[in-house]
């Protein structure tokens, strides 16, 4: 073969080599924006609570988060995952914030929020939730739309906490506000629970599980807000997250104080793209902590 053969076939290698690259790139573009955001995964896990009341023992309690209503998630699908969450009559609901996301004219999606809180699943035991940092509008610190997220919330039967304590059939659960909105109240919330009673914490951002604001609690602590950081390098942790401690990514984290962290990845997105960090619904199953008791 000779020498200007050689090189007709590395320069038609090399094109091939390039248009395959260029393919594999737009087959990643095409599934982290098309596919990925919509398929939700359903993680299980066992939730071992101490004293757990008897009437709430083999329960389940779904953990939904960050559903983002308005421009960019779309209603269709959070809809039909609400129904199907009903579908399984879960015993309790849990929110973890952020209901929605400020359209690009920086106005609340109010009807929208309407229409699509209308289907939110409800809970046997109790439908509760708290406020993220997107529920305080425009630089998160809106009071007034605050309070609208709330209202709706309220009428499609979601018990919003707001650094206060709700019971679902002997079971405290304690919800902090949004810990970058101008109510987070952290060093009140736990400060007359009584901690001897069975008790869960909701908690839109995981940072502040390194606040000193827990008054010895040791129980289960649920959050949302990262996303799982929406985009993930295989073997390797989210390059973008939107906390100061990445060691809150997502799922479960046991912490060394006898804490059980656990951080749902969401349901909606801030942006539509996705890759190795799938939406994801939680399912709890309740039993009680047989090793300790108090």
């Amino acid at each position: 073969m000779s020498h200007g053969d050689t090189s007709i076939t590395r320069r038609s290698w090399l094109k091939r080599v390039a248009a395959t690259a260029a393919v594999g790139v737009a087959g990643v573009g095409t599934y982290a924006w098309r596919i990925e955001p919509h398929w939700v995964e359903v993680v299980h896990c066992q939730m071992p609570i101490i004293n757990l009341p008897a009437a709430l023992e083999r329960k389940t309690l779904v953990q939904i988060s960050d559903i983002h209503i308005g421009d960019c998630v779309d209603d269709k699908f959070l809809v039909t995952w609400f129904q199907r969450v009903a579908d399984w009559q879960p015993d309790l609901v849990v929110f973890t914030g952020d209901f929605l996301t400020l359209r690009r004219d920086k106005s609340l999606p109010i009807e929208q929020m309407k229409r699509v809180l209308a289907h939110f699943p409800q809970g046997v035991h109790g439908t509760f939730g708290i406020l993220g940092n997107h529920d305080y509008g425009y630089c998160w610190c809106d009071r007034d739309a605050a309070n609208i997220v709330e209202g709706i919330a309220e009428n499609a039967g979601i018990d919003i906490l707001r650094n206060e304590t709700g019971n679902a059939s002997g079971l405290q659960i304690a919800g902090f506000d949004d810990y970058y909105s101008p109510n987070f109240s952290g060093d009140t919330v736990l400060k007359d629970v009584d901690l001897n009673r069975p008790t869960l914490v909701l908690c839109h951002n995981p940072d502040v599980v390194d606040l000193p604001v827990w008054n010895g609690y040791r129980g289960w602590i649920l959050a949302g807000h990262t996303h799982g950081g929406q985009c993930k390098p295989p073997l390797f942790p989210p390059p973008v997250l939107p906390i100061k401690n990445n060691r809150y990514s997502a799922g479960y984290i046991p912490l060394d104080d006898g804490r059980r962290l656990y951080v749902n990845r969401a349901l909606g997105h801030s942006m539509r793209v996705r890759f190795n960090a799938r939406p994801e619904i939680t399912v709890f199953h309740l039993v009680r902590d047989a090793g300790k008791t108090v």
